[in-house]
């Protein structure tokens, strides 16, 4: 087997010890990962992360069903909207954005290159949500949503997701402390939900394209190995804090998504 295939499933394993030790971020790495080490043209790099993402999230969220920290009403309230817009950008938007978008001097802008450098800025986005932190909010009472604000955000996640493959926990979460109201353990559980609805919907927009082609068996190897790695960073969380983690490797996806933007434009 390839050095660079061995290299790419060691770093599915740290994907999911990275979710399972701080919670999330480890996914948005699936696509780099896919596109530099595994050699995956980026679109379909997109839709692989959609699987590997909405599956490991799935899993993760098993553990706060167990615990009872998931609202299903309010996955369901701000999943619908998410899941629409998701599977419609994977299967209209994508295949119809034409290969060369357009022109800076003697610089040609490629729908590859547009994608990997729109991911890199989520990548950043990421960063900085991890390095911040995020504040508790505590709401006692009935939960009463923002409808309106609910249906922007969710169509604008589904959109986000749709374009890079990346779950979007980090848009979601401060969506439902604010708009639905929810305590953090609450809405981290019923974030992973949202995501793994949300990106499996999506991934089937990529099957309804007859020019997908999806390698079954290298996808689901992947995702397996991945899925592993989440185990074993649930493990090794009660010896490890996660939170402690998270600035460092905030500070890492900045590097990562600097080295992205340099790469697709100036290399």
């Amino acid at each position: 087997m390839d050095l660079m295939i061995i290299l790419g499933y060691v770093l599915a394993l740290l994907i999911g010890i990275s979710l399972g030790l701080i919670g999330s971020g480890g996914s948005i790495l699936t696509v780099p990962i896919l596109v530099y080490v595994m050699g995956v043209h980026p679109v379909l790099a997109t839709a692989y992360s959609l699987f590997v993402v909405g599956s490991a999230a799935l899993v993760g969220s098993f553990t706060f069903m167990k615990k009872g920290l998931v609202s299903y009403k309010t996955a369901i309230v701000f999943g619908i909207p998410a899941i629409v817009s998701v599977y419609m950008t994977r299967a209209f938007i994508i295949p119809m954005l034409p290969d060369k978008l357009f022109s800076v001097g003697s610089e040609v802008i490629t729908k590859d290159i547009a994608i990997m450098v729109f991911f890199a800025v989520i990548m950043l986005l990421a960063a900085w949500s991890m390095i911040k932190g995020r504040k508790e909010l505590h709401e006692d009472g009935e939960i009463k949503y923002n409808i309106p604000l609910i249906l922007v955000e969710g169509i604008v996640v589904g959109m986000v997701t749709g374009l890079v493959g990346a779950g979007g926990g980090f848009l979601i979460i401060p969506a439902l402390v604010l708009l639905g109201r929810l305590p953090m353990k609450l809405a981290v559980g019923t974030s992973l939900l949202i995501i793994a609805a949300k990106s499996l919907f999506g991934f089937l927009g990529d099957l309804s394209n007859p020019e997908q082609h999806i390698d079954w068996i290298f996808l689901l190897i992947f995702t397996v190995v991945a899925i592993i790695g989440i185990f074993i960073g649930s493990y090794l969380s009660n010896y490890i804090k996660g939170h402690h983690l998270k600035k460092a490797f905030g500070w890492f996806l900045i590097i990562m998504a600097f080295y992205i933007i340099v790469k697709e434009l100036f290399l």
